[in-house]
């Protein structure tokens, strides 16, 4: 193995928590590596990969949020199993679930705990089935069990819940009614007689849609998204607790339907409705945005019924949170499977009788790297925005959940294209699933319209970033733009902030430009520079929160490989930007000229690291021994003493 030159890696001690290099923005190690210097072979980088380590998974906290989830993905439980049918692969997911279940204490506890939940999807998202777990973890914990614990004045008992001898599901989106969700046509009628409610589906297009409500799993209960209305009036959406079935199948008045099994999460997604249920009292989830008094009226803190509807799915900014963290772990999972694959499987060289690794080839990876550098600056966004989130007042509280979501689009969208690279990367080995890779791109997908569609929420997130006052903070002494060199990271930051910036002037002109009296038409000249906007803001998220990482790293090692992945990321970052930065002379047409070969530097020195980069991602033993293709008796794939039959 090699470090960059001149750099050995010693074990040295962390500093403090308390002390730091600096209180700036930028690392003060940037001026004294010499990009393109020869990289002489050591042979222990072990301080370095902790010190990597250390980094990407929280620092000081990285036992507690982190250790309990990967020692349990180790389990033999957890290893691939072929031969199951969907409806078997379902059942499996769910004894998964109790087995993470045991592992808790306390359940309400990590309901509470954003960082612990994401951190769970993280590790949960890599081993066989985890596209299932993820789903069926993210509904139970998060949004079920949360929400509970969020708007629950009644104190009711949850330990069926906790123990699972019950699991929750969580019902919001209809048929009909999916990012328009706050349209929802689901009824839960007061009844002045009984003090309860009526729960029904008053029209085919109000079915709820994809819960996971079969009897599958065991008996379930589950929060039903619904308008209370009393008297006739429609008072907004609440979330009513309602059993859905029990050991004798599925309770009077509930009608649920097996929608086929999808790739990546074979989950036991449903079509639901119900049939004028009766629901007691304390079904209805209570708090600040809403509570019924003894007369059957609704006093609530929120004054329309939209903020109303807000704050009873409130909890889907922490499912963002866990969306983004499943895939997190799935790309660094990808990327671990393809780097390990690439050094072992050999082929012809350009000489009479070579054989090379996949690994010496730039056309291999170069792609790799890009993707390398793309999955820690999504790690290194996801825990800062997971801080900000876990400490945002009522006063930032709108800002932070516009990152959450911005962020959950950027990193999904980015996860989608690494979890692709690597399985092309392993070719005719990645597609079986046994291998670790097939499923991946699969489940994905699924994190892509979970919790919000990615467009959607970045169409929102565009609106409210185009009207927002910005103040670009500028470098009084910038040295000449001829005098600036495609090494310096200040410089590359820089050019990302000012696409953004050119980004947001495009789309504000187009809206002044648009049609008057036509606002659909005036936004719709103005999305395509406002979603433009919003993937260079997200990507300079990422930027700030891996200079940031630079900036806290103690071994020498280690800091210098995290700027070459920080230098390649924004790189890459600028590859489709510089027509837009060279025209507004942001670039010379020198420096374009010189961008294909600053990203060939950058991959040159980081190459023979690649090991070093995704041992730091510190998956356990047990799921990568248990691969077939990293593994040598016929890549593990054929069971001993068989042949093919017909």
């Amino acid at each position: 193995m090699t470090v960059l030159a001149g750099h050995e890696s010693t074990a040295s001690p962390r500093l403090p928590e308390h002390l730091s290099y600096d209180t700036g923005l930028f690392p003060s190690s940037l001026e004294y590596h010499a990009p393109g210097s020869p990289l002489p072979a050591i042979q222990t980088p072990s301080a370095t990969i902790q010190e990597l380590g250390y980094q990407l998974f929280d620092h000081g906290d990285r036992d507690r949020v982190h250790r309990t989830w990967r020692n349990h993905i180790s389990a033999d439980s957890f290893r691939y199993r072929d031969g199951l049918s969907p409806v078997d692969r379902a059942r499996l997911a769910y004894e998964r679930l109790r087995d993470v279940n045991s592992l808790v204490g306390e359940a309400e506890t990590l309901a509470r705990d954003p960082q612990m939940l994401a951190s769970l999807h993280e590790w949960a998202a890599i081993v066989d089935g985890g596209g299932a777990l993820c789903t069926l973890a993210s509904i139970h914990f998060n949004l079920f069990l949360g929400s509970l614990v969020d708007q629950d004045s009644n104190q009711r008992d949850l330990s069926e819940f906790t123990s699972m001898r019950r699991t929750g599901t969580f019902l919001c989106t209809e048929l009909e009614h999916g990012n328009d969700a706050s349209a929802l046509e689901t009824t839960a009628e007061y009844d002045r007689a009984t003090g309860g409610f009526v729960l029904n589906t008053p029209t085919p297009g109000a079915r709820k849609f994809m819960p996971n409500t079969s009897p599958i799993g065991g008996p379930k209960s589950a929060l039903v998204a619904a308008r209370l209305l009393i008297d006739g009036r429609d008072e907004g959406v609440f979330l009513f607790l309602t059993p859905l079935s029990d050991e004798n199948g599925m309770r009077p008045g509930v009608d649920v339907r097996l929608l086929p099994f999808r790739t990546g999460a074979p989950v036991d997604h449903c079509m639901t409705s119900f049939d004028h249920v009766l629901l007691p009292r304390e079904a209805l989830l209570e708090s600040e945005h809403g509570r019924l008094d003894g007369d059957g009226v609704l006093n609530s803190s929120l004054g329309n019924r939209r903020k109303r509807f807000l704050r009873s799915i409130s909890r889907v900014t922490t499912g963002k949170l866990c969306m983004s963290g499943a895939a997190v772990g799935a790309s660094r999972a990808a990327l671990a499977i393809a780097v390990r694959y690439s050094d072992r499987r050999h082929v012809s060289g350009s000489r009479a009788g070579e054989r090379v690794p996949l690994s010496a080839h730039r056309s291999h990876h170069g792609r790799l790297l890009t993707s390398l550098a793309t999955a820690y600056a999504m790690t290194f966004a996801h825990r800062a925005v997971t801080t900000r989130w876990m400490e945002h007042t009522p006063e930032d509280q709108e800002d932070v959940e516009r990152q959450v979501a911005v962020l959950k689009g950027w990193i999904t969208w980015q996860a989608r294209a690494i979890t692709v690279e690597c399985r092309e990367r392993c070719g005719a080995q990645g597609l079986f699933s046994a291998n670790g890779l097939a499923d991946f791109p699969q489940y994905t997908e699924g994190t892509i319209t979970a919790e919000g569609d990615n467009l959607v929420i970045w169409m929102k997130a565009a609106s409210e970033l185009l009207f927002q006052s910005r103040t670009d903070q500028r470098d009084e002494e910038e040295p000449p733009l001829r005098e600036r060199d495609l090494s310096d990271l200040r410089f590359l930051r820089g050019l990302l902030a000012a696409a953004e910036r050119l980004c947001r002037e495009r789309a504000s002109a187009a809206l002044r430009r648009g049609p008057a009296g036509d606002p659909l038409g005036r936004w719709n000249s103005a999305s395509p520079s406002a979603l433009a906007m919003v993937g260079a803001h997200a990507a300079l998220q990422a930027t700030d929160a891996f200079l940031a990482a630079i900036r806290e790293t103690i071994d020498p090692t280690a800091r210098l490989l995290l700027e070459q992945l920080c230098r390649l990321f924004l790189l890459r970052q600028l590859d489709e930007r510089t027509g837009d930065l060279l025209a507004a002379g942001c670039l010379t047409a020198d420096h374009v000229r010189a961008l294909p070969e600053a990203v060939e530097i950058v991959m040159a020195e980081l190459a023979p690291h690649m090991t070093t980069l995704v041992d730091a991602f510190d998956l356990p033993s047990e799921f990568l021994d248990a691969l077939p293709m990293l593994r040598d008796d016929d890549y593990g794939l054929l069971p001993a003493n068989t042949r093919a039959s017909v």
